[in-house]
């Protein structure tokens, strides 16, 4: 959680506050900042007619810029636009410069001495509202990051706390900092926009879903496609509130609104969903709305790592009770440094390992595993342990000897699925092949324990609830479009894809889909020929060209060169070789730039299976639906580079970090010297 950025106001004297660059946030009022038009319906309310100044006495203490289009003031190096009232410039001298009248003419000298400025008895000055609204940004900014309600400002010890660092310290109400959230949504938004609209390939969607503390149903939309340079892209395009009844018919329609915002219904290929009985559904009505229309070829899958993660869950079923006096176990060592490092020399003195504090104890499965894990690893020392503390942590706690034989099997039965999400979750690219390829192994795991005659009952009765839930994932994902993203990735092709998809009326599909889509077109003549290089070639040089593509396309084609070819080694970056295999394949490379896009699942898996999901899951859960939508999707767009923005203009919060140090330095230097005297 990002701290509070109590570094802008700290020290710093109201009575003498360096101006600071306001190019970093938007010019706007300092008594409502801009917002009240907003709160009043949108409307910008017409700027009153200013009575013209008959005098320009505070000319002479601001110079004109090169450009001819503004002024700065000869103190301080404050820029105002050639057209401001010159009311406003003496309104600034008065606050920023009192006694600047009795400096006389000095400021007009070129070499500027450090200027002694007149205090007024009894007359404190006000902060700039400008360096006020720097403070109220970056509180913005700290509760996008931190995933916090707007009302988490309106707590009167907050504000105090600030008022005790900095009198002049005002923070905006409650009320205007959601105007202002929104606001930057409404702004990123637009950006986000106008990314998309630059996409030049196929998208593909996901789907994922959370129900909050209101008891509100969220669907968040997030779009993924590779660019021009092979680099994964990925932004989260809504947050929709799925209104009641929460069915199959308010989902796709929550998504076909995304999809018409951002121009998408001709360039989404697939949609990946959370398995959900409401989002196939919605997928399957919006596949038969395309097919009606014959927009594009379109097709939905489900999530993998959801899919594993219920699978998983039914194989821990049975040991539910035993992990659970282990995680209590787990919980004791973290909590208490005195047993934690009893249990480290132990572990020492009995070889069982080296420990990490504090350990995984979440209900996810790399907590569950590592209860397991540390059991089957570590026992003597955990029984030491306990033993040694039994008055603090009691006899029950103790695992007898059924248990810690339930643990030994369970530990080595899912042994290859910790190996398998492991790289699900640290691979670079997790491209459809490669999950089917891993899908696939997990099902021959589960199917050679359910048939086992060593496999003790209870667990065969697990492996068989297990099996049925991965065999039903294969059997979705068993069609023509799978196949096709799983030959495309370089590691996969089609030796190493599950048998049941290895099929020969699926390559022939395949083969179709391409000369459809993405050969034919480049295979008509033209004069404009890509080898020209922009120059003019002979005919004869023009139909030499033509023979040998009709030949090129009549005894091979990209796809069978391509499959040809072995797999390449399982550690290749797979957009890496097909960057530096364009050129081989220049047909078949717009279709993997277009399938390779597709997720084979809704989320990042590390958030399904990894302790990282608790907290996201917490978030989600807490946020109020006023500011559910705007805060989730600013932070996620923060996250892929779009800069923080207001209406037209950039919010550099960094920027306005740096000169809040500043500001805090020179304070302290002046009430150093000060001291010093």
């Amino acid at each position: 959680m990002m701290p509070f950025p109590f570094l802008f106001v700290v020290d710093i004297d109201p009575k003498s506050v360096t101006v600071m660059n306001t190019s970093v946030i938007p010019h706007i009022d300092p008594m409502d900042i801009g917002l009240a038009s907003m709160e009043k319906g949108n409307t910008v309310p017409t700027a009153k007619p200013r009575k013209k100044t008959m005098t320009s006495i505070y000319l002479k203490y601001f110079e004109t810029a090169l450009d001819g289009k503004s002024r700065k003031c000869k103190f301080c190096g404050q820029n105002y636009s050639i057209a401001t009232a010159t009311g406003n410039l003496g309104r600034h001298l008065s606050n920023r410069h009192p006694g600047y009248d009795k400096i006389g003419d000095s400021a007009n000298s070129p070499a500027q001495q450090p200027v002694t400025v007149a205090k007024k008895p009894q007359t404190q000055v006000k902060s700039s509202p400008v360096e006020l609204d720097h403070l109220n940004w970056l509180l913005i900014k700290w509760l996008i990051v931190a995933s916090l309600p707007t009302s988490t400002l309106t707590e009167k010890w907050l504000t105090n706390s600030f008022k005790f660092l900095n009198p002049s310290a005002e923070l905006w109400p409650g009320e205007k900092f959601q105007t202002v959230l929104r606001e930057v949504f409404r702004s990123m938004k637009e950006s986000v926009r106008l990314i998309v609209e630059q996409i030049s390939s196929k998208v593909s969607v996901t789907l994922d879903f959370w129900t909050s503390y209101e008891q509100i149903l969220y669907m968040s939309v997030t779009c993924q496609w590779i660019d021009e340079n092979w680099s994964f892209q990925k932004f989260l395009l809504d947050i929709c509130h799925i209104p009641s009844p929460c069915g199959g018919s308010e989902v796709y329609y929550a998504l076909l609104k995304v999809l018409r915002l951002y121009n998408l219904e001709t360039k989404i290929l697939s949609c990946t969903h959370d398995n959900s009985p409401n989002a196939l559904h919605a997928c399957e009505t919006l596949k038969d709305e395309m097919d009606s229309q014959k927009v594009s070829a379109f097709c939905y899958i489900p999530c993998a790592a959801h899919t594993l993660n219920s699978v998983i869950n039914d194989g821990l079923r049975t040991t539910k009770s035993v992990i659970l006096k282990i995680r209590e176990f787990v919980l004791e060592l973290n909590s208490s440094s005195e047993i934690s490092e009893d249990f480290v020399q132990f572990t020492t003195a009995y070889h069982e390992g080296n420990w990490e504090f504090p350990l995984d104890a979440s209900a996810r499965w790399s907590g569950s595993y590592q209860m397991l894990d540390i059991a089957r690893k570590a026992g003597k020392s955990m029984e030491t342990v306990m033993r040694k503390y039994e008055d603090q942590l009691g006899s029950r706690l103790l695992l007898n000897s059924a248990e810690k034989n339930v643990v030994n099997i369970m530990h080595k039965y899912l042994e290859p699925f910790y190996k398998t999400i492991n790289n699900i979750c640290t691979n670079k690219v997790m491209t459809i092949g490669l999950v089917l390829f891993f899908m696939d192994h997990i099902c021959e795991t589960i199917l050679a324990c359910k048939d086992s005659r060593q496999t003790p009952d209870w667990l065969r009765s697990v492996a068989k609830d297990m099996y049925i839930k991965a065999q039903n994932y294969s059997d979705q994902v068993c069609n023509a479009f799978t196949y096709m993203t799983a030959i495309l990735d370089p590691r996969i092709k089609v030796e190493l894809i599950p048998e049941y998809l290895n099929l020969e009326s699926y390559l022939e599909e395949a083969r179709n889909h391409f000369i459809r889509n993405y050969s034919t077109s480049y295979f008509s003549y033209s004069t404009q020929d890509p080898e020209d290089g922009g120059g003019s070639v002979s005919f004869a040089e023009e139909i030499a060209r033509k023979k040998r593509r009709a030949s090129t396309n009549s005894t091979t084609d990209e796809l069978t060169q391509y499959l040809s070819e072995p797999p390449v080694p399982m550690p290749t970056d797979v957009l890496e070789w097909w960057k530096v295999n364009n050129s081989r394949y220049p047909r078949l490379s717009l279709m993997a730039r277009d399938l390779l896009a597709v997720q084979s699942t809704t989320v990042m898996p590390e958030d399904i299976f990894c302790i990282k999901g608790d907290e996201i899951d917490r978030q989600r859960f807490s946020t109020p639906q006023s500011d559910t939508q705007s805060l989730l999707c600013v932070k996620s767009w923060m996250r892929n580079g779009i800069k923080l923005k207001y209406k037209s203009t950039e919010i550099d919060c960094e920027r306005m970090m740096e000169l809040a140090a500043a500001s805090a330095t020179e304070s302290s230097s002046r009430s150093f010297d000060k001291k010093q005297k």
